[in-house]
């Protein structure tokens, strides 16, 4: 429990410093709009190149992230079922939507989480490998399509690689990872420090966006809002729950390893990807915001009912 404290800890405290920092002003009316820009252009790709090259892919074939990948598609699912039944949100506020609802935070909050309540420090990077070389170019690819004047062309799809600098850091590291080819530390050192700065940029541009605004508030948003948070803080880890246990049959460890990460809230990097491409940002926002205040209380009754 120490270590749910502590992860939500440390992301509370740089959130409020952004939302301190957007109160006073600080860097401007459109400071919050140039961290995430840096951040996802420079800093992100950094992370994303460090974090997947020292990654083991081989382990991205276990069951523990099939029941990962499971769950959150399961989530995102329904959430796309509802939106067509209901809201009728576009393309676009649909895609950040399913994504409020599957995108865990595996990397700033459950980092610390598998440390401290796994013990396992790794039990993280199946995830982070899966969301990041899989869900999130493919999702970066619908939001640049579905909002592009232009029509899609099959040229537009195989350039993506390289027009998306994310999608290129996430590649280079898989390449870096699956080839065991070094990297020299006059290239890496940079990257890291780089990478370090990704997290902290997207958390402030966060807290900043908080100043001013007034979660649930807004009519067209809150029924989304609501929907994805319910499916990301209660449906995903119940549906991780009944794959882990009752689909793969793993033991009582793994099933609260599975529980334990599919519980996290959905991760700050979707509101990166909103503001990037300026669609559904409140949805975005919201969802996260609201998970993340609930999540610990999810954390912490799992861990009561399976512990």
């Amino acid at each position: 429990m120490q270590g749910i404290l502590t992860g939500f800890a440390i992301i509370g405290v740089v959130v409020a410093a952004g939302y301190v920092a957007g109160r006073l002003r600080l860097g401007g009316p459109d400071a919050g709009t140039t961290l995430n820009r840096i951040g996802f252009f420079v800093a992100s790709p950094a992370l994303l190149f460090t974090v997947v090259a020292d990654a083991d892919l081989g382990e991205l074939l276990g069951a523990p992230l099939l029941v990962q990948a499971v769950a959150g598609a399961s989530a995102a699912a329904v959430f796309v079922v509802v939106n067509l039944l209901w809201f009728r949100l576009r393309v676009p506020e649909a895609t950040i939507g399913a994504l409020g609802a599957g995108y865990v935070n595996a990397g700033n909050i459950g980092l610390p989480v598998a440390v401290y309540v796994l013990d396992d420090a790794t039990a993280v990077v199946p995830v982070i490998g899966l969301q990041l070389l899989v869900v999130s170019p493919l999702v970066l690819l619908l939001l640049d399509s579905s909002t592009s004047e232009n029509r899609v062309s099959l040229g537009f799809v195989l350039s993506q690689p390289v027009r998306n600098p994310i999608i290129l850091g996430a590649l280079a590291g898989g390449a870096v990872s699956l080839t065991g080819a070094g990297v020299p530390d006059v290239v890496l050192a940079p990257l890291e420090i780089l990478g370090g700065a990704a997290i902290p940029m997207i958390l402030l541009a966060f807290g900043m966006s908080l100043h001013g605004s007034r979660p649930l508030r807004g009519e067209d948003d809150r029924a989304p809002v609501v929907v994805a948070a319910v499916l990301k803080a209660v449906v995903m880890p119940a549906v991780a729950f009944v794959v882990a246990r009752h689909g793969f049959g793993l033991d009582d460890a793994a099933v609260v390893s599975a529980v334990t990460l599919a519980a996290l809230p959905t991760a700050q990097n979707i509101y990166n990807y909103a503001a990037r491409f300026r669609r559904g940002e409140v949805l975005a926002r919201d969802t996260i915001l609201v998970t993340t205040l609930a999540s610990p209380v999810v954390l912490l009754v799992a861990a009561a009912l399976l512990t």
